[in-house]
């Protein structure tokens, strides 16, 4: 009798873990697909989620507009899902919907970019990456590499491609790009311009740069896709990237190692896209009753380029060659 009682509480136990994961509504506002980072970070999750037992998933595709994740945030609290997971298409904005899903007692978590009232809603997690130091990482990789190469002493001008304004990565890169250029006085900020994360901007914002400035020694851009641009509007002006134009990106997308690997690029700074553990793992433990911290998950992150051994202080620069058959995105 006892063994069956014992078999009995053992069955109802294991019986209520299974179906606190049963029939959970999870929806995903995502600011678009402006990017081969996007693509992945979009693509991680959705597996993720999709192939996750008892999980429902409600996708929502802003195609960069504001307005557009404001109404599916909307639609997700009258869908009456169980957790929402947000990235917002820029910082500002953002309070008057969050709250309203606060109201609605919907778990939310942040993914990727913060918004600016991040201190004034409730949150359940947040995952991102550390933009201020991608940045400074850049500038960084530029001042370095130009010491190790006898050229530490050279005035060089340096023309920074920004991302979409007001996006907290953006907004995060800038204020990292702006500080590292402080430790490198010899790198001269001659411009600096959107390109609003894509690779059509990209070319279009280098070809007007290669028209109206006289000489440009460095490319920082905000992220890879617009580098790749500007790497096209390069080479159409008959320059050589990667060597007429140092060129450093962000994210570390394969294709920018492919680029690498190709003497088209110099450096990419790592923003991994790949979200889908933190979240699941973040969700598995609320939708068990646990409660998370509400501090930024940084995952960790490299730099990568054609030599390795860039040393930057908080991390070595690995050789693009040795990893890119690890590159999954």
């Amino acid at each position: 009798m006892r063994k069956l009682f014992a078999l009995v509480l053992t069955l109802a136990v294991l019986f209520s873990a299974a179906s606190a994961f049963a029939d959970v509504k999870i929806a995903f506002s995502q600011i678009g697909q402006e990017s081969d980072w996007r693509t992945a970070n979009t693509d991680d999750i959705t597996k993720a989620i999709t192939s996750h037992p008892g999980w429902t998933f409600i996708y929502d595709d802003a195609q960069q507009k504001q307005e557009n994740q404001i109404k599916a945030l909307r639609n997700f609290i009258t869908q009456n899902v169980d957790y929402i997971l947000f990235t917002g298409v820029v910082s500002t904005g953002w309070d008057e919907v969050l709250k309203e899903v606060n109201e609605a007692e919907i778990p939310l978590l942040l993914i990727d970019r913060m918004p600016d009232c991040a201190d004034k809603i409730e949150y359940e997690a947040a995952f991102g990456g550390d933009f201020v130091e991608e940045g400074r990482r850049q500038i960084a990789w530029v001042g370095e590499y130009l010491k190790a190469k006898g050229r530490g002493d050279e005035d060089v001008n340096v023309v920074i491609m920004e991302g979409t304004t007001g996006a907290s990565a953006q907004t995060g890169r800038t204020e990292g790009n702006l500080a590292g250029l402080k430790a490198y006085p010899h790198l001269k900020l001659i411009a600096q311009q959107s390109g609003n994360f894509t690779r059509a901007e990209g070319q279009a914002v280098m070809e007007s740069w290669l028209k109206s400035l006289e000489k440009i020694d460095v490319l920082i851009a905000q992220n890879d896709d617009m580098a790749l641009g500007a790497i096209d509007a390069i080479k159409a002006a008959g320059k050589v990237p990667g060597k007429d134009i140092i060129i450093v990106g962000c994210d570390s997308v394969k294709a920018a190692f492919d680029a690498i690997l190709a003497g088209d690029m110099n450096c990419t700074v790592e923003c991994t896209p790949l979200y889908s553990k933190f979240v699941v793992d973040a969700l598995e433990k609320l939708i068990a009753g646990e409660k998370l911290g509400k501090e930024i998950v940084h995952p960790a992150e490299g730099v990568f380029d054609t030599e390795g051994g860039i040393d930057l202080g908080t991390v070595t620069s690995q050789k693009a060659a040795d990893v890119i058959a690890s590159r999954v995105y």
